[in-house]
Order: structure tokens, then sequence, then C-alpha cells
């Protein structure tokens, strides 16, 4: 916003308009709703302007006093950042996300009130990828299961782990959404030597994997089902029953995603009545709670969301997350705006 000044203001007016100026043109306050890993914390201290309201005793009354001095939080994947809670700064600009997916802000609504959304791709592409893939191979050949067998003796007493009766030769993957995430795994698959298919919103015209339009379709096809989609409205639970049926017998369910993305109820009666093979999870739709129906599933591999969980790859996430809050404070253009909140000025 620009301010035109058709006269000079002198004296105690001109403080009082000066002061007032900076509130309203810029606040220049940071709010850390929930504790953050301390590389994120130590670098937006560092501006003299962080506010951690965790360690307020009462939050409530805090957030009253300081609201109108807030310009951008900074938060993670277990706040719902939506319209009602950024309503609440009259001045907030942006919302920096620890995470590539930002499915707890309400980007649309933030986009329509100037407020800009970013979040921390790219920089855990590879991880999350190798993360998954090593998912896929833990789950198809049981590997959990055949440590497990070991540990308890039974290599010992019983013999040799029973041979696996599923494996990669030979198999078809689908992977639902093919994003950055979605390509660096199916770069990876390649050299496993399986074939890629891929179903999202629409084509890609930049890869020769073959695309479906049904999501079911793919699933029909395929021999495993390689979820990476995000979360929020328009993709909950539509891995359902009805996929999972489609998936068929031997299918293979990883979901590196988002929990939200698959309906855990119809996922844990088609493990235990064997309509699917096995499924690989890290990551579920009420973490970190896990449904017990999914815990009692010996084909079912259960990683605590671990997807970009080292510290090289979660020291570069949250050194994004700094960035991108230092460059609101400099008036710069922030280095990781999502679609939803395009920047063209602060």
């Amino acid at each position: 916003m620009r301010v035109i000044i058709s006269r000079k203001i002198r004296g105690r007016a001109r403080i009082r308009f000066l002061r007032r100026r900076d509130i309203t043109m810029k606040a220049t306050g940071i709010l850390a709703p929930t504790r953050m890993m301390p590389l994120i914390l130590d670098g937006l201290r560092a501006t003299g302007k962080l506010h951690c309201l965790w360690e307020q005793a009462d939050p409530e009354s805090y957030l009253s006093a300081h609201a109108d001095q807030i310009g951008a939080i900074a938060t993670g994947a277990h706040l719902a950042v939506d319209g009602a809670y950024m309503s609440r700064f009259p001045n907030l600009k942006l919302v920096a996300n620890f995470g590539v997916g930002y499915d707890t802000v309400d980007a649309k609504w933030a986009g329509q009130h100037g407020i800009i959304v970013t979040n921390t791709p790219d920089v855990l592409t590879e991880e999350v990828a190798d993360t998954a893939l090593g998912l896929l191979l833990m789950t198809i050949r049981e590997l959990p299961q055949s440590e497990r067998w070991l540990r308890a003796g039974h290599w010992v007493s019983k013999g040799p782990y029973p041979l696996t009766a599923n494996t990669m030769r030979g198999k078809k993957i689908g992977i639902l959404a093919l994003g950055r995430i979605g390509k660096a795994i199916a770069t990876r698959c390649e050299a496993f030597g399986l074939t890629i298919a891929y179903h999202g919103r629409t084509k890609q015209d930049d890869v020769s994997y073959h695309y479906y339009d049904s999501l079911i379709d793919m699933a029909r096809d395929v021999d495993i089902l390689m979820s990476v989609a995000p979360g929020g409205a328009s993709t909950k639970h539509i891995i359902n029953a009805d996929v999972l049926k489609a998936l068929g017998p031997q299918g293979v369910l990883i979901n590196i995603g988002r929990g939200s993305v698959v309906d855990e109820s119809a996922l844990a009666k088609a493990l235990r009545e064997k309509i699917i093979f096995a499924a690989g999870l890290d990551v579920f739709e009420n973490e970190p709670h896990v449904p017990a129906d999914l815990m009692a599933c010996e084909n079912a591999v259960l990683l605590p969301h671990v997807g970009s969980a080292s510290i090289h790859t979660r020291n570069l996430m949250g050194q994004l997350v700094v960035d991108n809050v230092v460059a609101y404070l400099a008036g710069k253009h922030p280095l990781t705006p999502v679609a939803e909140t395009p920047f063209k000025s602060w």
C-alpha cells in the first residue's frame, strides 16, 4: 500500500501518525504459536521480533494484546491456520509453513485476503523419495516381520523365515500425484525395473509414463499404488474401499503423502480380509494417533511420519522457513510462495 501525504504533519500529530503508520503499513512481529525446531526459533529470535505463544501463561490474553503487531506466523503441520485464525491478526502478511504440504493452512482464504503462504518444497524431495522406496521394499519383502522373527529367536527355534509371497520383479506401480516427490520416486522405480503409471488432475506432457484419468482404473491395472497426494478436502479418502478392491489381493498400497487421503477404516478391513496384500504407511489421518485396527495388522508396515526426518533435510526445511520470514521483514520477494498466493507485493 502507498500512502500519499497532501500536507505536512508536524509535532505530536506527526509522531502519532508515524507510530500508527509503522503498525498499519508493516507489522514486524513474528508469531510462533507452537514449539518449533531450535534452528527455526534461533533464526527468528535473531530478528528481535519473535513472539513465542506457547511460553505465555495466558495465550489468549497475549494474542489480544499483541495481535496488531503480528505480520508473520511460523507454523508446522499440527495447527489449523484457517480463516478464523488468520483474521485475528489485522496486519498479517505471511504464513511460513514448515513442510511441503500445507493442508492445515487455508491458503485459498489467505490469497483472497492478501496474505502470502510459503512452504518448504524441493529441499525434502530426495529424502522423502528415498523413504518411499525403503518403505516399499520393507512392505513387499516383509523385512520388518523377518527382523522380528530373528529377534524373537525363531531362526534358531523354528528355522528360516518363510519365503515371501510377493516381489518387486515384473511389477507395475501407479503413482498418485506426480509432482516433485512423485517424479523423484518414479526415477528410483525405473532403476528397480518397475513399469510406471500415474494419476493426477491433468496429463503431464513432460513425462512418458502412462496417464490414467481415473484412479480406480489405475488401481485395477497396477500392482503397487504409491500415494504422494496432498491433503485437503479434494483428496480426503479418495483411496477408499472401491479403490482397494480394484488394487486386488496381490496389491500393495504405500502412502508417503498425507494420511487423510486414505480411508483408514476401509484399509484396515482390506488388510484384515486380504482384499489387498499389504500396506506401508508413513502418514496417518490423526497423527500421532494410529488406529488400533491398523496396528493389529501384521501385513501393515507403519512408520511415524519420518519421510523427511533426517537432521540434514529438516535443517534445510527449517532454514527455508526462516529465510521466507526474513525476506518479508526486508520487503523482499518470498522464496517459496504457494500456488494459491502468488506474490505481487507486500
